[in-house]
């Protein structure tokens, strides 16, 4: 396929912002704090550098693996997104269909626009879900057996959020308040892309969340939902509801957020079946470490026991290459697929996913590798790879 304009992951972030409302715009871009971050974790892969080899025969250089135990085009996941909908008309459903397409896993948000009975109806296909821990386990125990009755049997569960970051951008544009000024602000915000509300805001309808339309009866808008979700977020999960949920849930349980050997290893001991080195793409703590400088040291620790995965930061199919030269099984994304999806919808995540799969595979050949598997430490110069474990 070519690679013509938009090429690039910055390429698709210009010209999704020109299409979205600021203050949605700012809420995908956005992070916690003073976005350190978010900054870091874009650093961490930019810094690292890459041996490359002459003279080895790479004419087959694929870039098929596997990921939770589904054959994969390339070794990479659309990571859930809060809120994707908002980005095209029925977001999520262009995006699963993108994903199947390329051959890739699409994960859905609980808190997604699109609830899972469309997704499914849509692409007659598996995907993952994503969960986050309520209050009220059942509405818990509903989203599950939707989500197993849909055909999902891969369930990611976000582990580092017992209660929301402060993003800055959200309070400055009204999304963190549900007063008049705020509703003011987002309305001007709105006025200034007609082509987003008749796109979206009017052929996207409704704009709800769509996975909890049984948990909020009655709920007619956005707000609603999200007061109801704001006030389910529960501070009070440990371990012991990680084993809970594992009681629950007959497939396959991933937990994203981990940070730490600690949490790694507990997140195997809880029943795990593979975690994903994650910080909610620096919007959580703000100053917490980019995702790529603590990966080697959790693969390390428990690469042998399970499963391995990593978001945050990678931007291109070269850093897809780094995060596996980095012991990672495959790599989850999240603002990359929005971005495309805002600007050309289902074609631009299809583009995107294929713009990826080539720069991987051109990545591999250029440093004398044609399996994914075969990536490792010894393709990165040592300098950085040193550098980066400290």
């Amino acid at each position: 396929m070519s690679l013509a304009y938009p090429a690039t992951t910055a390429d698709w972030q210009r010209l999704a912002r020109r299409r979205l409302p600021r203050f949605y715009a700012d809420y995908i871009d956005g992070a916690a704090g003073e976005e350190r971050t978010l900054a870091a974790n874009v650093q961490a892969f930019a810094e690292l550098r890459l041996r490359q080899r002459v003279l080895v025969n790479v004419e087959h250089a694929s870039t098929q693996a596997t990921l939770a135990g589904e054959s994969c085009a390339l070794p990479l996941v659309l990571a859930p997104v809060g809120l994707a909908g908002m980005a095209a008309p029925r977001g999520e459903v262009l995006a699963a269909r993108a994903a199947r397409a390329a051959g890739v896993p699409f994960t859905l948000s609980t808190v997604g626009i699109c609830p899972l009975a469309e997704v499914t109806a849509a692409t007659h296909a598996p995907f993952w879900f994503q969960l986050y821990m309520l209050r009220d386990r059942g509405a818990v125990s509903a989203l599950l057996q939707d989500a197993w009755t849909s055909g999902c049997r891969t369930l990611v569960f976000t582990v580092d959020l017992p209660t929301t970051g402060l993003r800055w951008r959200d309070v400055r544009h009204g999304m963190a308040d549900a007063g008049a000024r705020a509703a003011l602000i987002k309305a001007l915000h709105v006025l200034a892309r007609p082509g987003w509300v008749r796109r979206v805001a009017v052929g996207g309808k409704p704009l709800t969340f769509g996975n909890l339309a049984a948990q909020v009866p009655g709920a007619r808008d956005l707000g609603a939902f999200k007061a109801w979700v704001d006030a389910q977020f529960d501070p009070s999960v440990s371990w012991r509801d990680i084993a809970w949920l594992r009681g629950q849930w007959k497939g396959r349980l991933l937990l994203k957020g981990i940070l730490t050997v600690d949490d790694a290893q507990a997140a195997v001991d809880a029943g795990a079946d593979g975690l994903i080195v994650s910080n909610h793409g620096g919007r959580q703590l703000d100053s917490a470490p980019a995702t790529a400088s603590v990966l080697p040291a959790i693969a390390q620790a428990v690469g042998e026991r399970t499963e391995v995965l990593i978001d945050g930061g990678i931007r291109s199919g070269v850093d897809v290459f780094k995060a596996l030269a980095l012991r990672a099984r495959g790599v989850l994304i999240g603002r990359p697929w929005v971005w495309a999806l805002a600007a050309e919808g289902e074609a631009g995540v299809r583009r995107l996913l294929a713009h990826w799969q080539r720069e991987l595979q051109t990545t591999m050949m250029l440093t004398g590798v044609t399996r994914v598997q075969d990536i490792g430490a010894d393709h990165l110069e040592r300098y950085f790879v040193n550098k980066i474990r400290l």
